[in-house]
Order: C-alpha cells, then sequence, then structure tokens
C-alpha cells in the first residue's frame, strides 16, 4: 500500500509540476479539468446514479470547462460566481452538517448531482484562474489547505479531546481545527516575508489581502479559509457514510479517488478568489 501511495503520488506531481511550469496554462487547465471530471463521475457514483449517468456527469464537468475557456473565463471570470460557491458551501454546508449523513439521501437526486457538478466546476475554474494571476499565488492557496491539513492532524493527535463531528469524522477535533488555523496563520507570515524578500511571478495571495484588507482583514479571512477546508473534508466524509463507501473511488492506487484528495480544496479555492475580490473594489 506504501508503495502505491509513493508511486501515485509521485505519477501525479510530476503531471501537475510539470504541466504548471509551461507558459502556456492550459496544458494545466486541461489536466485539472480531467481530474475534475474524473471527480465528477466519482460524486455520481457516491450519489445513486447508474455507470452511465456517472459518467455523463463527469463529460457534463468537463463540457462546462471547456464552454468556460472558450468564453476566456479562466483568466477572468466574474466575481459573482465566487460568491455564489461561497453561498453554497456556507448555507448547503451548514444545512448537511446539522441533519448528518442520514439525511443526505433523502435530498432530490438531481438536486445532488447538479450541486456536486456545480461545485466542482466553480472550482475548477477558481483553479485555472488562480493559475492565471500566477504560480506563487497558485501555491499559497493550495498550501493553505495542506497547512490547515497537517496541522490539525498533528494537532489532534497531541491535543485533541472535543470531538468536531463524531457521527461524520470521529478522528476530527475542535482542537485539531484551532491548530490547523494557527499552522495557516504562521504560513501567512512566513509567505508574507518571502514575498517581500524575493521576486516571484505574482503576489501570493496573503500578500494581496493583507494589502487590501489589512491584518485584521487578513485574520479574518484566513479563519474563514481554514474553517472552509474543515468543512469539505467533512461534507466528503458525509457523502461517503451516506453511500456506506470508504473511498470515492480507486482511481488513484493507494490514495482512493481524486474527491478523496481534493475535497478541501473544493470550497477554498472559490473562496480565496472571493476574499480577493474584496480588495479590489
Amino acid at each position: 500500500m506504501l508503495r502505491q501511495r509513493v508511486i501515485t503520488a509521485l505519477v501525479l506531481v510530476a503531471l501537475l509540476l510539470g504541466t504548471l511550469a509551461m507558459k502556456n496554462p492550459w496544458p494545466f487547465a486541461l489536466l485539472t479539468l480531467l481530474l475534475m471530471a474524473a471527480a465528477g463521475w466519482e460524486w455520481g457514483r457516491l450519489n445513486q446514479s447508474g455507470p452511465r449517468l456517472a459518467l455523463a456527469l463527469g463529460a457534463a464537468v468537463a463540457l462546462a470547462g471547456l464552454l468556460a475557456l472558450g468564453f476566456g473565463w479562466t483568466t477572468a471570470s466574474p466575481d459573482s460566481l465566487w460568491w455564489v460557491a461561497v453561498l453554497i458551501w456556507v448555507l448547503g454546508g451548514a444545512w448537511a452538517l446539522r441533519t448528518g449523513p442520514s439525511a443526505w439521501p433523502a435530498l432530490p437526486t438531481l438536486a445532488r448531482w447538479l450541486l456536486g457538478a456545480l461545485a466542482l466546476w466553480l472550482t475548477w475554474l477558481a483553479l485555472a484562474q488562480a493559475r492565471a494571476i500566477g504560480i506563487n499565488f497558485l501555491l499559497s492557496v493550495l498550501c493553505l489547505v495542506w497547512m490547515a491539513d497537517v496541522a490539525a492532524y498533528f494537532g489532534g493527535r497531541a491535543w485533541g479531546k472535543r470531538k468536531l463531528a463524531p457521527s461524520i469524522s470521529p478522528g476530527k477535533s475542535w482542537e485539531g481545527v484551532w491548530s490547523g488555523v494557527l499552522g495557516v496563520i504562521l504560513l501567512a507570515c512566513l509567505w508574507i516575508w518571502l514575498d517581500s524578500r524575493f521576486e516571484f511571478d505574482s503576489a501570493s495571495l496573503y500578500s494581496r489581502l493583507v494589502q487590501s484588507l489589512g491584518p485584521v482583514g487578513l485574520g479574518l479571512a484566513l479563519l474563514a479559509l481554514s474553517g472552509l477546508s474543515v468543512m469539505g473534508d467533512l461534507i466528503e466524509s458525509l457523502v461517503k457514510r451516506a453511500a456506506g463507501a470508504k473511498d470515492s473511488s480507486g482511481l488513484l492506487p493507494g490514495h482512493g479517488g481524486v474527491l478523496d484528495r481534493v475535497d478541501a480544496l473544493l470550497p477554498v479555492l472559490p473562496a480565496a478568489l472571493a476574499c480577493l475580490s474584496l480588495g479590489a473594489r
């Protein structure tokens, strides 16, 4: 299992870094769109669709992405799209977490398919636009999610006592959540310092937010983004628990499925651009 995990991770990193390093943003956009389409297929399978409908859902995500490419939205999307994504995650996520896994299958199947496809499309669109802003900016958003996850894991193991959502993810604790927030704040401080010392292709998310919103605004944004990363993780766990599945699929040997790897990114990427839009006004 460990060997599979390492090999899969190395292949994915090589593909992503290889396309990310290209001057033309299209290879990265198309590769990540393929991954999001695969996640759409997984979402359909987790939400009571047959094999053909699951493939159709993945194809719909891919088609929507190609249309966005054609309209030029990967470089300049309407800010309203990011706020739509935030609204869906905050309201829909709060309802799902409050009602628990048992209530999820009671939602109309079509509504669940559409919500998942829309969330995946908006996440991919945010990913492509973040790449268009700059590699340093994109990496700063991705590392926010990874830092929140890693710091929460170690903080939870060391101090975790109060369970966050025992019916959904018994291993998560409030102490882990706050450890994740602290890790993200430390990461932001380090990245802002690096931005001031070195010339990157673009300013990071943190430098942009502190310049436009000030230190207090940056702190509030980091708190919100850290919370959304936890919500993304919990929502995917909830859907899998409702479906009786351990992983979203077996597409990534040793890692499960694409959704298992990108769940926390789904709400954070659009929300990061939504926060960025506040300073543009």
